[in-house]
């Protein structure tokens, strides 16, 4: 049976360089993902969610904005270790993973979005995907009639992914990306350097044929990218 790492080995990820564009109307002063929830910057909400499974090391993959998610954690006590890994300019939320390449310490490590939130069992998940023995993880979150705004994903029968759809073509029921991931370090070698590239739109459909798991999760998905949502998350995260 193959090992599995524990948490405090295993590097944590955040995408955190994105503009914010449709959230700007009221959050402005600061990137996303340190937009405020209830006096605490969603990026803590994160990070303290992830830390409660045991894992410690912290890579934020920063952009716009940079300077901001720097200062704060540069002056923040913690027993964590938190790096940043600056982006000059925009390189995507794969570019993004291939320009922290150089801080990741693990071969496995868990990456997700810097602006949404998703109930998962961290440990289970990465006894997961170990075991599927893929270089690749998704977690995945059941789809209503509130996920029109988000692409389908399939799966066969093994929990193997076998498509991504677009928001365009979405139709029927499946599961939406929950935006929390587990790498093998080696998938890095597929994301081109130096260069914008995206995930969900680039990388995602050309790993299906080396294998892509889905890990099923009833927990609720939330994401902050409209003043609607991030209304609503302070609602949901409210003692979290």
């Amino acid at each position: 049976m193959t090992t599995v790492p524990e948490p405090e080995e295993t590097d944590v990820l955040i995408l955190c360089g994105g503009r914010g564009v449709r959230l700007q109307s009221i959050v402005n002063d600061r990137p996303k993902p340190m937009a405020d929830i209830n006096a605490r910057p969603f990026l803590d909400i994160l990070i303290e969610n992830i830390a409660s499974f045991g894992f410690k090391r912290f890579i934020l993959c920063a952009g716009y904005k940079a300077d901001y998610i720097e200062k704060y954690y540069k002056n923040r006590e913690s027993s964590l270790s938190i790096i940043i890994s600056k982006e000059d300019i925009p390189m995507g939320t794969a570019g993004a993973l291939k320009q922290a390449e150089q801080f990741i310490g693990s071969n496995i490590f868990l990456a997700m979005n810097g602006d949404s939130f998703c109930s998962v069992d961290y440990k289970d998940f990465l006894d997961f995907h170990v075991n599927t023995m893929h270089p690749l993880s998704i977690a995945l979150v059941p789809s209503d009639e509130n996920s029109k705004d988000y692409g389908l994903v399939t799966l066969d029968k093994n929990r193997f992914i076998t498509s991504f759809s677009e928001k365009a073509a979405t139709k029927g029921t499946g599961y939406i990306n929950g935006g929390i991931y587990f790498f093998q370090k080696k998938i890095l070698q597929y994301i081109p350097a130096g260069r914008e590239y995206s995930l969900e739109k680039e990388l995602f459909p050309k790993m299906i044929e080396k294998g892509v798991s889905g890990y099923v999760t009833k927990g609720k998905f939330i994401d902050i990218g409209t003043p609607e949502r991030y209304e609503y998350s302070k609602v949901y995260l409210e003692g979290i």
